[in-house]
C-alpha cells in the first residue's frame, strides 16, 4: 500500500514554539479532517513500538519532501488526545531556518503525518476509521487537512478564520481533482 499523508492544524494552545523547538499534537484522535478520516486511540501504538525496538525515529520533513529533513523528534508518543510530537528544528540547515522564520511570521501553520494504513473501517457515518497506521513521518506544511488545529508562534494570534476556511477549500478541491 501506498505512503499516505494526514493533516492537521494546530490551536495555539497545542502548540510551543520557542526557538528551535516545537511541541504539540501531529494528529488528534476522534476528528474527522476534511477528506473523512478519523484516526482512533491506540492508532499509533504498535508503530511507535517497533520504531523504538528497531532503534528508529520518526522522521521530521519540509513538505513530506524525503530529501528536505529539517529537524528531529526528541519525543512521539500517543496520549487521550492524540499522537504528540516535540522536537528541534536544525538552524544550522537552510531549510530548518527557513521553517523556524515561516512559523515565527505566521506563513505555515501545519502539520501533516505521513503513514501507511495496517488497518481501517468505515463506520455508520462513512468516515474511514484508521485504527493501525504504520507512522513514518511528520512534516511541516502549508495547507493541513485537520482545520480545527494549527501551529502559531508562541504570543501570535492564532489566525483568521477567513483564511483557515480558504486553506480548506484549497485542499479540498486538491484532493477531489486527485480523486483522493
Amino acid at each position: 500500500m501506498d505512503l499516505e499523508h494526514k493533516f492537521c492544524r494546530f490551536d495555539a494552545d497545542m502548540v510551543q514554539v520557542q526557538g528551535a523547538c516545537i511541541e504539540g499534537y501531529a494528529s488528534l484522535f476522534g476528528a474527522a479532517d476534511q477528506g473523512n478520516d478519523v484516526v482512533t486511540r491506540g492508532a499509533y501504538a504498535a508503530s511507535l513500538r517497533k520504531l523504538a525496538a528497531d532503534g528508529r525515529r520518526v522522521k521530521m520533513l519540509w513538505q513530506h519532501d524525503p530529501a528536505q529533513p529539517i529537524g528531529v523528534w526528541d519525543e512521539v508518543r500517543e496520549d487521550d488526545r492524540g499522537l504528540y510530537v516535540k522536537g528541534q528544528l536544525l538552524e544550522c540547515v537552510e531549510k530548518g531556518r527557513e521553517a523556524a522564520a515561516l512559523i515565527d511570521a505566521g506563513a505555515i501553520d501545519g502539520l501533516s503525518i505521513g503513514y501507511r494504513t495496517v488497518s481501517s473501517a468505515k463506520n455508520d457515518k462513512g468516515q474511514r476509521l484508521l485504527t493501525e497506521v504504520e507512522l513514518w513521518e511528520v512534516s511541516l506544511v502549508t495547507f493541513p487537512m485537520l482545520p480545527t488545529a494549527r501551529v502559531a508562534a508562541k504570543g501570535d494570534d492564532p489566525g483568521d478564520a477567513m483564511l483557515r476556511d480558504l486553506a480548506g477549500a484549497i485542499e479540498r478541491a486538491r484532493c477531489h481533482l486527485s480523486g483522493r
